[in-house]
């Protein structure tokens, strides 16, 4: 038992130390990115190419002073950007990033990843409503009808992959899929894949669904008054998040760490840079909407898709069964 202890912490840290690194690499990416997306060179001055850029931002954050607004909920405001990272270090732990490459290989490692996501939210709320400011309350409103809406869709396309497989072990999900393109489960579940990448844009607060964080109307949202490594919680979390939704988005649909030639963790990192990159051009090419809009997108398209195409696949999944068993 303690020799399990030890590696499950071993893994936290370790986890720990890659969200920074992804961080990191993320704020050199998404500003590159943009740079070419409007046309501009994006950082170029600090190191070459702007590489030791997000360095100087993170220093700049962890020496910027910390402070709190007065008539603030000193407790709720200081645990809020704590609650939004600590979820993030247990969402990694099911995550198989190769053959037998699994922190925490348990039979619900997809449950526990939809349950503590769900976390997330609880920290925005706890932001803006001890943060004794109008448009830290409306931000956080706002992050909690977003995600409430939309992790309904996103759980109904996960449960239809579940079907297929039969299992909510990540690992498991993985292994049925088997290593070449055509019997991964996005040639079966295209729906799915869709409903699923929409509705993890909508969770993650990315644009354009970046509704809680609108600085058009509500300056900053929920962390509006949030300075230094406060502010850069909230900011890690993002891009942890985006890496949690689209590693389960690899696992799910696109075979996971299987693949040819390469071996498999490579293959992982590559599918999961691939989605990532793909939510960061979807930043910069498509205007934020309306939070009416978000909620039509929703409640009007996604939820019944979400529900058609679980449908279909439990009677085609039980068609399938009492086919094999005659």
């Amino acid at each position: 038992m303690p020799a399990e202890l030890i590696h499950i912490l071993i893994d936290l840290v370790a986890v720990a130390a890659s969200v920074g690194l992804i961080a990191l690499v993320m704020v050199w990416v998404e500003r590159k990115v943009a740079g070419h997306v409007q046309r501009r060179p994006g950082p170029y001055e600090v190191g070459p190419n702007g590489l030791l850029q997000p360095l100087c931002d993170a220093l700049k954050l962890i020496g910027k002073q910390l402070f709190m607004p007065d008539h603030a909920d000193p407790i709720l405001y200081w645990l809020a950007p704590v609650l939004v990272f600590l979820p993030v270090l247990l969402l990694y732990m099911p995550l198989p990033v190769g053959e037998g490459l699994v922190p925490l290989d348990i039979n619900l490692g997809l449950l526990l990843i939809l349950a503590f996501a769900g976390l997330t939210v609880l920290a925005l709320l706890l932001a803006g409503w001890a943060s004794n400011n109008k448009y830290g309350l409306l931000g956080a409103a706002r992050a909690v009808a977003q995600s409430v809406a939309y992790e309904i869709p996103l759980l109904l396309s996960v449960l239809a992959v579940a079907f297929v497989a039969g299992s909510l072990n990540l690992d498991t999900v993985v292994k049925e899929q088997g290593t070449w393109p055509w019997n991964w489960n996005i040639m079966t579940q295209p729906l799915a894949f869709l409903i699923y990448m929409v509705s993890a844009l909508g969770e993650t607060n990315r644009a354009p669904f970046d509704l809680p964080e609108g600085e058009s109307e509500l300056t900053a949202g929920f962390h509006v008054e949030y300075s230094g490594m406060g502010f850069g919680m909230f900011f890690l979390a993002e891009y942890a998040n985006m890496v949690v939704v689209c590693s389960v988005a690899t696992a799910l649909f696109l075979g996971g760490w299987q693949g040819p030639v390469l071996p498999g963790p490579v293959w992982f990192l590559l599918k999961v840079s691939l989605l990532m990159l793909f939510m960061v051009l979807i930043r910069w090419t498509y205007p934020r909407v309306r939070f009416d809009q978000l909620l039509n997108i929703n409640w009007k398209w996604l939820m019944p898709l979400a529900v058609a195409n679980l449908l279909l696949t439990a009677f085609f999944v039980k068609l399938a069964q009492y086919t094999f068993v005659k």
